[in-house]
């Protein structure tokens, strides 16, 4: 089951399908954030494999860039959901996508959804699951129907497509999941020279031959890290392991939570290995700094993303089983150890917690070499963005297939 260098490469042969097929994004706006850069990278990949890609949005500081490798821009607004402003979005869609002969729309917000289902015509339509908190997915139910009625649906995780998938009664055909992307350029161990991390680890005041484990992330009641104390109390008393606790994340939002840390880490005769040092700008340095990194969530996040960064920075990463978290890294029961990529452990158990700290921090220099390589591998395979837009390219060529 070893991932081979040709499936992560960038010359990734795109499905024969697309070439000459158009395909219509539509997406609040070309702004620069994550969104509007995936959405860029489905369209360069649609234009290399020989398609016409254009992107609906409101104008960004993206448009050039989507102009620059082929790309087509339509203003369009999908953002509302206004009723009246909904039905004249469909309106203008229709006439769209007839005139210019629109194979496939990918509505990525539920006003798109609503509009792109009643435009379409004879086009097929993807839609894409928010990954929001199940809370706010109530919420927002009335709302959120249109995205169940694509004729394939896109999650970005199991977890947070089954209460739609339970509530609209979707297929599980139709369902995809295809995880958010990473950016293994900016990710990257080979970059990040050592100077950047002596640097990081002399402002932490981490003493020399000390391992370290950074714990990434706000430093909130959800994210877990008050378990941490605990587990590094059992760690202190049964280990050799000389380790520090780097807690890296916005630690003034939840200053009380903070203070619970400080004063339990104290009463229990630990404090002197941890370091809750905020929020730091350079974050592949951080985790580079890191043996292990631990996300302790005691609740699901939305995302996951630090497990997926420090995979892709060759670190063996300590999550939860809880939420998304576990679809991110390979671990026993799911993938023999021999393969694993990681640790899964029970939410606020930090004898769990603990032991697997110990478990890595005991790998020999081979084995951890291992273990660091088979976690990049597996970051890019998994998030980077090439791999992402070419899943999403087998989405649309399952479509034109059928």
């Amino acid at each position: 089951m070893a991932i081979k260098a040709e499936d992560v490469a960038e010359t990734r042969v795109m499905p024969q399908t697309l070439a000459g097929a158009t395909v219509l994004q539509i997406v609040p706006a070309l702004q620069d954030d994550a969104a509007a850069r995936a959405t860029l990278d489905i369209a360069r990949a649609l234009v290399h494999a020989g398609a016409r890609s254009i992107v609906a949005a409101e104008r960004g500081a993206l448009v050039d860039d989507l102009k620059s490798f082929g790309g087509e821009w339509l203003p369009f607004k999908s953002s509302t959901l206004s009723p009246i402003s909904l039905r004249r979005a469909a309106t203008r869609l229709a006439s769209f996508v007839a005139e210019q002969r629109i194979d496939i729309v990918h509505a990525k917000t539920a006003g798109a959804a609503w509009s792109a289902l009643r435009a379409a015509g004879a086009a097929h339509v993807v839609t894409e699951l928010p990954d929001l908190p199940r809370t706010r997915l109530r919420l927002a139910a009335r709302y959120l129907g249109a995205l169940a009625g694509g004729d394939r649906v896109i999650a970005k995780s199991l977890f947070h497509a089954e209460p739609m998938i339970k509530r609209y009664r979707i297929a599980p055909q139709r369902v995809r999941v295809i995880p958010r992307s990473t950016d293994i350029s900016l990710f990257d161990p080979t970059i990040v020279r050592p100077p950047r991390v002596a640097v990081l680890k002399q402002a932490w005041g981490i003493p020399s031959g000390v391992r370290v484990v950074v714990v990434p992330g706000r430093v909130a009641p959800w994210n877990g890290q008050i378990h941490l104390i605990e587990a590094a109390r059992m760690l202190a008393g049964s280990t050799r392991h000389a380790v520090t606790f780097v807690l890296v994340g916005d630690d003034r939002r939840h200053s009380r939570y903070v203070r619970t840390i400080i004063r339990s880490a104290r009463d229990a005769g630990v404090d002197p290995l941890f370091r809750i040092v905020g929020h730091v700008a350079d974050m592949p340095a951080a985790y580079a700094a890191s043996d292990i990194v631990v996300a302790p969530c005691i609740e699901p996040p939305v995302y996951g993303r630090v497990i997926a960064e420090a995979q892709a920075m060759a670190r063996p990463v300590i999550a939860s089983s809880i939420g998304p978290l576990p679809e991110n890294l390979l671990a026993p029961p799911r993938m023999p150890d021999a393969l694993r990529t990681g640790w899964l452990v029970q939410p606020a158990n930090p004898s769990e917690l603990a032991h697997a700290i110990d478990d890595a921090l005991s790998l020999d220099a081979p084995a951890y070499r291992a273990l660091a390589a088979r976690a990049r591998q597996y970051g890019e395979f998994m998030f980077a963005p090439h791999r992402v837009a070419a899943a999403t390219l087998g989405v649309y060529s399952s479509l034109l297939g059928s």
